[in-house]
């Protein structure tokens, strides 16, 4: 989350980008928002603003969060339109994936904006947002809208986040991996502190209609959590369609596939000489990166952040 996916049945995920479609940059001193019985955390841009304002007019609709990393929210996004589409597999090459739903905060004149393009969109849709649950305008939370929300341990999330921001050319540059990893703990980062993300949708997963899942669980065990999503989004598909989406949702397949892979975006936006928008799509990255200095801090900040919160993490496989 910082992505998220809703169901109306319509779908909400995570960032993504491509020549003319891209996430905002940065979030800082947010407008407060009404919203679900959640600390709310302060984070702006024009982008937001205007989400915001124009999605409390609007109804019925239904965001899938999952916290600010568009790789892993681009797989949910693409498990959700093969269920959408029954195993399909020709529909889900329609358009390259960020252009099929969405994005609830993309506010670039003069293309539409993501409100403007959802509005636009026949219902059920499946919209896609980063939008920490406290940012969410309240016509979400009076609406039948149904919340699928990825989350990744926070180890691995800090790594994707760095190198994801170092391609990313309409973002700030990261600077190094020490300053990084400063940035990312006092939560100056795109859509906001990723503790208060991950605790503000874990703490309503009972209040609304949502599917909390993790990213390691969909690694170990793609086809149970793929049933689970289908089950979520009340479709019956059999044996083989689930075989068909299994398959097509593997890290290798959708690094290959176009349509997923933001090869579309230009250099300008995404610049994949730096890094791949697909990296590397596994468990313990993190293992590579962290100094035995830095994870030991890490842990503390994390005992600290999340202290009294019942959700567990998986951080290798």
């Amino acid at each position: 989350m910082r992505g998220g996916q809703s169901l109306d049945k319509e779908a909400v995920s995570g960032p993504g980008g491509s020549s003319a479609e891209h996430e905002p940059t940065c979030l800082e001193e947010r407008p407060k928002v009404t919203g679900p019985p959640a600390a709310r955390p302060q984070l702006s841009s024009d982008g937001l603003r205007h989400a915001q304002v124009s999605l409390c007019q609007t109804r019925t609709q239904s965001p899938v969060c999952s916290p600010g990393d568009a790789n892993w929210t681009t797989w949910i996004q693409e498990i959700v339109d093969l269920i959408e589409h029954s195993g399909d597999v020709d529909k889900c090459q329609r358009a390259a994936i960020q252009h099929r739903h969405p994005f609830l905060e993309w506010a670039r004149p003069p293309q539409p904006s993501g409100v403007e393009k959802a509005r636009a969109m026949p219902r059920p849709r499946v919209l896609r947002t980063h939008f920490p649950a406290q940012l969410l305008p309240p016509s979400f939370w009076e609406s039948n809208c149904k919340f699928l929300y990825v989350a990744r341990n926070a180890k691995d999330c800090l790594v994707s986040y760095y190198h994801f921001q170092r391609m990313n050319r309409t973002l700030p540059d990261p600077g190094t991996w020490d300053q990084y990893f400063e940035t990312f703990i006092s939560g100056k980062v795109a859509w906001g502190s990723w503790f208060e993300h991950v605790r503000g949708w874990w703490e309503l997963r009972d209040n609304v209609q949502m599917l909390f899942l993790f990213y390691e669980d969909i690694k170990r065990d793609p086809k149970q959590e793929i049933q689970k999503v289908m089950k979520f989004m009340e479709k019956n598909l059999d044996g083989a369609v689930l075989d068909t989406i299994v398959q097509e949702t593997t890290f290798e397949k959708m690094k290959a596939n176009p349509m997923t892979n933001r090869s579309t975006a230009p250099k300008t936006i995404l610049d994949q000489s730096i890094s791949p928008f697909m990296r590397k799509g596994i468990v313990g990255d993190w293992k590579n990166h962290f100094t035995v200095a830095q994870n030991e801090r890490f842990d503390e900040i994390y005992r600290q952040k999340m202290k009294g919160t019942s959700i567990n993490f998986c951080t290798e496989l």
